[in-house]
């Protein structure tokens, strides 16, 4: 059975948004300008009435001072007050123009100068409840001090080569953002009547940018400049059955705690973290239609790499390295830590389904698969009724081999009705909502 609880809090205003206060200004376009002494920030809303300024200073070499101007300024007066910084700083070249952006993505420092990271081109992927979600089609890095305050370790190889490898991250595949909507939560809880605001969001463990907006956020105490970059897969598609119209949006959301290349990171660490964490949310979407109201849905699943202490040896020319369990957790602590901070997150119960092998000629994933099963076994003995974990084993390589495709698809859809029958779904028409999880636990 579905669990009933109380309706969620559901603000709709003039079509264009739910859960969101429509009184709040976002700013979501900004003009870069720079003297010698500082660079001026503008910000606006969408629709050009709501201006803003912020200050950086340039002159120190390796400290990051900023100000907010908490005026709210027309775009005349803002027009006005860069005319007045040009005619104050001609002396020093004036006031330039340096770039457009849509954001700031954070700032970081290596050896000595800031770098603030800006969003410069940005590309609409979908909309939730007419919000928009964007991606970054191009970024820039753009260096904080004046170049006649800086010192020759600004331009040492150390400090090149520090800033080449940040710039190997491709901040234009996969990461995506929105300014009025908190796309780093579920639907469910973006509804919820105690939805945390502000700064609290960015802590959230799905946003990747966390560290690098920590200084100007601590300084502001507010997030009003930046974007909350959110790492994983957005893809939303409009369907049609039976001639009713509806949206289907898929969000992936990877989790920024215990990242790290596949073969470098594996396992759980100890505060419970696994690697690979991602949230996984299907939303549907149906506008009113012919006296039918509108409805939306949401389901949460997660996929993570089993939480034991394992790991791989590194080898390039084996493509199936042995693998490596630790025996250092024997009361499968961080284990624990794990299932807790999952139905802290979600709620219970938790659903683990485990599709590792069950037989191989030479022990490799079934050695993962035993300890698993033990770790289990040694956790549920502490808890009782709904809140014992429901462990599932199913090979699915071993139904893909031996079963048509078909096939595999029909025993994975009881699966996937046997754990929503469990959790529920989020359901904001009726006062449905979900309840628990199912987890994907992998080796590969």
């Amino acid at each position: 059975m579905e669990k009933q609880v109380r309706r969620s809090c559901i603000t709709i205003g003039d079509g264009d948004g739910v859960g969101v206060d429509h009184n709040s200004c976002y700013m979501q376009k900004f003009r870069l300008y720079e003297t010698r002494s500082k660079f001026y920030m503008i910000g606006r809303d969408k629709n050009r009435t709501y201006w803003r300024i912020l200050k950086i200073d340039r002159l120190e070499p390796s400290e990051l001072n900023i100000t907010e101007d908490y005026t709210v300024f027309s775009e005349i007066e803002c027009c006005d007050i860069l005319r007045r910084m040009h005619e104050g700083n001609k002396s020093t070249g004036g006031l330039k123009f340096v770039t457009t952006c849509y954001g700031i993505i954070g700032f970081v420092k290596f050896l000595e100068p800031y770098y603030m990271l800006l969003i410069t081109k940005r590309m609409k992927i979908g909309t939730i409840f007419g919000h928009p979600i964007y991606a970054i089609t191009k970024n820039e890095m753009i260096p904080v001090p004046h170049a006649t305050v800086l010192s020759k370790m600004a331009y040492s190889n150390d400090e090149n080569r520090y800033k080449k490898l940040l710039c190997s991250v491709d901040l234009t595949k996969d990461f995506f953002f929105s300014y009025s909507y908190n796309v780093m939560l579920s639907l469910q809880k973006n509804l919820s009547d105690n939805i945390t605001q502000g700064q609290l969001l960015y802590e959230n463990m799905f946003v990747w940018n966390e560290f690098l907006t920590r200084g100007i956020r601590n300084t502001l105490q507010n997030t009003s400049w930046i974007v909350a970059l959110v790492y994983g897969f957005f893809k939303q598609v409009k369907l049609s059955i039976s001639d009713r119209e509806f949206n289907l949006t898929i969000i992936a959301r990877r989790s920024q705690h215990y990242a790290g290349t596949r073969y470098l990171k594996r396992g759980v660490n100890e505060k419970g973290r696994v690697a690979n964490d991602v949230e996984t949310e299907q939303i549907v979407f149906a506008d009113a239609h012919d006296g039918c109201p509108m409805q939306i849905s949401s389901v949460v699943q997660i996929r993570g790499s089993i939480p034991l202490f394992w790991s791989h040896e590194t080898s390039r020319l084996n493509i199936k390295p042995d693998i490596i369990l630790s025996k250092k957790d024997h009361n499968f602590e961080a284990t624990r830590l794990h299932f807790e901070n999952l139905v802290k997150r979600y709620g219970n119960p938790i659903i683990i389904l485990n599709l590792i092998k069950t037989r191989e000629k030479k022990p490799r994933e079934t050695i993962l698969r035993a300890e698993f099963a033990n770790a289990v076994r040694s956790i549920n003995k502490i808890l009782r009724g709904e809140n014992r974990l429901r462990f599932l084993h199913w090979d699915m390589h071993r139904h893909s081999r031996c079963s048509k495709a078909i096939n595999v698809l029909t025993q994975l859809g009881k699966v996937a009705g046997y754990a929503l029958k469990l959790t529920g779904i989020f359901y904001c028409q009726v006062t449905a909502r979900q309840e628990g999880l199912l987890e994907h636990s992998h080796s590969e």
